[in-house]
């Protein structure tokens, strides 16, 4: 099924982002620390909106006073986009979730999420049963364990659902320097260098 899929571009992707949320990163311990996942998702977003590439943010027990908003470092880069607030573990038992990534018009998604083993795996597997294309960001999330986050890992592949890294992400989208989105990436992926070896040192960027 994988090989079927092939390289992805910007104008196809719609990037879902999935409760990024102090709760979900306190509990991470799995091979990305919580920091980097931090900044992969800050590399995502800002990749998106360099991109225009449509982008769908959610959380989970806000309104229920379970969990907190979106991380204010996360949050900082998605002005303007308003999240969905959901009681599901699954995202795509939410209406309002459905309906918005329905309304970015695109099927192939881009998707991050905590914990890699429950909500991201949740909304990947559904996605996929619901006829969209799905890549999941494997750098940009975490489990509660690292059996747990390596699990849920396998589960999707098997499911049929695309591994990538965050900076994977961002080159693929784009591909050519001669492109017009040359610019444009180039300010992204410079702001990444500059700001992964104060996160993780050993990143070989």
């Amino acid at each position: 099924m994988n090989k079927e899929l092939g390289v992805w571009t910007y104008q196809n992707c719609a990037l879902v982002l999935i409760d990024y949320q102090k709760e979900m990163f306190d509990s991470i311990r799995s091979e990305t620390t919580a920091a980097l996942a931090d900044l992969n998702v800050r590399l995502l977003a800002k990749t998106a909106k360099a991109f225009g590439v449509p982008l769908v943010l959610s959380t989970v027990g806000v309104a229920y006073k379970i969990n907190s908003p979106t991380v204010p470092s996360i949050a900082a880069e998605l002005s303007g986009v308003e999240p969905i607030d959901r009681t599901s573990m699954n995202a795509f038992e939410d209406r309002a979730f459905s309906e918005a990534v329905k309304k970015t018009g695109r099927k192939r998604l881009i998707v991050g999420g905590l914990h890699t083993e429950i909500c991201l795996t949740f909304a990947v597997v559904q996605a996929l049963k619901n006829g969209y294309d799905v890549m999941f960001v494997t750098d940009a999330v975490g489990g509660r364990s690292q059996v747990a986050h390596r699990t849920a890992i396998e589960r999707m592949a098997h499911a049929g659902a695309v591994p990538n890294t965050a900076l994977a992400v961002t080159t693929e989208l784009f591909r050519d320097w001669a492109s017009p989105l040359a610019d444009k990436a180039r300010e992204v992926i410079y702001w990444y260098f500059g700001a992964v070896p104060k996160v993780a040192p050993e990143v070989g960027v």
